[in-house]
């Protein structure tokens, strides 16, 4: 049994990475009540999943835009001011973000332009936190850490739209959002504590260290990390396959109407459901002793990936079975079954994550790991917010079920062609990484 219990000690030999996991552990409670509390909040001055889809939008292209600079920028300067930089400026954002929901603006378009601000500074501070980690750890342990970090999140995602949807519903969108922003001061914290972190430079040959003693972080520097990653086809794969998963099958949009008008129960559902998927990701990543020694680690992300499809599909078919018809009490046998399929969707996705993680961080220099870090929050963050546009789109045409059927369904269909015309990703060995 105790094999299979999470392995704590990457928290036990490292205090610095210690008080990181800590403090953006409390940190991400707070964000996820506010990601949550935002979708709700557009969702009751709109009565429209594709205004709430369009949050994704408003989040992506900022995203896109400073996700590969700022890995640059980690690849240049000192991970920890970057990082302490970019975290400063999120928890402004956040208090701008309470500051418009106690003052009753009731503007769309602001809060989309307060998204985007705030997933410009997050394009810059994830790479530079992630990179950061490698160096507090050694490699062998980076699968439990990336397992502990996993289960972290998923305990905020948990709790945090639980509290969310709470909030909201007691207290107004200002309490919850004031919640975040106290909270994220922990994450503040954590990282003043950080040593000093700056690139080590390569010792490896490679000619695309070179820009990294560039004093101007420019153009030139993204795209030296754009071709490495051209050279890296296993690298390549992991951000491929997770893009499968999130832009075709990604349900969260589809939550706030599924509460709304399909299971009943309103913003508590909403609640529920984020909740079950989260739990899914605790247990995948508490039970996650057997999986830090797995060697043959692109399978297991291909079949983690095949079940979250699967999964995703099922909830859709609960909803197309109760229809929309806005029940006066909740539908608890259809909440039941949904919960259910999202928790093993949550679980497949925290496995497929620690592994595209754990290839990423192991098979990169660390003169490259800020862009490649850059890379993959661009995937990562991005894939899910353009998921929200492709699912809310959907919905509009043949409604929440089906477009979550349909997506779970594609998923599958995309992961299986990517892995028949890249064999090398399926043989993938974590004893001896090639990128």
């Amino acid at each position: 049994m105790p094999r299979l219990i999470a392995d704590l000690t990457p928290l036990r030999v490292s205090p610095a990475f210690r008080r990181l996991w800590w403090g953006l552990g409390v940190s991400n409670v707070g964000t996820q009540v506010t990601v949550v509390a935002v979708g709700l909040q557009v969702y009751a001055l709109t009565g429209s999943t594709l205004a709430v889809g369009t949050l994704g939008i408003a989040a992506l292209v900022p995203l896109v835009a400073l996700g590969l600079y700022g890995g640059a920028l980690v690849d240049h300067y000192d991970r920890r001011r970057v990082s302490l930089l970019a975290s400063a400026v999120l928890w402004l954002v956040t208090a701008a973000i309470a500051a418009q929901a106690w003052l009753d603006v009731g503007s769309v378009n602001l809060l989309y332009g307060l998204v985007a601000l705030q997933s410009a500074a997050f394009a810059i501070n994830n790479p530079a936190r992630t990179s950061i980690v490698p160096r507090l750890l050694e490699p062998r342990l980076m699968p439990a850490a990336n397992a502990l970090q996993t289960l972290s999140m998923n305990v905020a995602r948990t709790g945090g739209p639980l509290i969310g949807a709470t909030l909201v519903g007691w207290g107004g969108y200002g309490v919850a959002y004031t919640l975040d922003a106290l909270l994220f001061t922990a994450a503040l914290w954590a990282v003043w504590r950080l040593p000093a972190v700056p690139p080590e430079p390569s010792t490896d040959g490679d000619l695309t260290a070179a820009p990294a003693r560039r004093r101007v972080v420019g153009l030139g520097s993204v795209l030296d990390g754009l071709r490495y990653l051209a050279t890296r086809p296993n690298v390549r794969t992991t951000f491929v396959v997770d893009l499968a998963a999130m832009v075709l099958a990604f349900p969260r949009v589809l939550w706030p109407a599924a509460g709304a008008v399909y299971l009943g129960g309103g913003a508590t559902t909403t609640g529920v459901l984020a909740a079950g998927f989260a739990v899914g990701g605790i247990l995948a990543s508490v039970f996650s002793g057997a999986l830090v020694g797995v060697r043959w680690q692109g399978r297991v992300i291909v079949w983690a990936i095949t079940s979250w499809g699967v999964c995703v599909a099922a909830f859709g078919a609960v909803l197309v079975a109760v229809g929309p018809d806005s029940p006066d009490g909740v539908l608890w046998g259809a909440v039941v079954l949904a919960g259910v399929a999202l928790l093993l969707a949550g679980g497949s996705d925290a496995i497929s994550s620690v592994f595209r993680q754990s290839i990423l961080q192991t098979a990169t220099p660390d003169h490259m790991r800020g862009r490649l870090q850059g890379v993959f929050i661009v995937v990562v963050a991005g894939g899910p917010r353009l998921g929200e546009m492709v699912l809310g789109t959907e919905a509009t045409w043949f409604g929440e079920g089906w477009a979550a059927v349909v997506g779970g369904l594609a998923c599958v269909a995309v992961l299986w062609l990517v892995v028949r015309s890249q064999p090398r990703f399926w043989r993938y060995d974590a004893r001896h990484p090639e990128p």
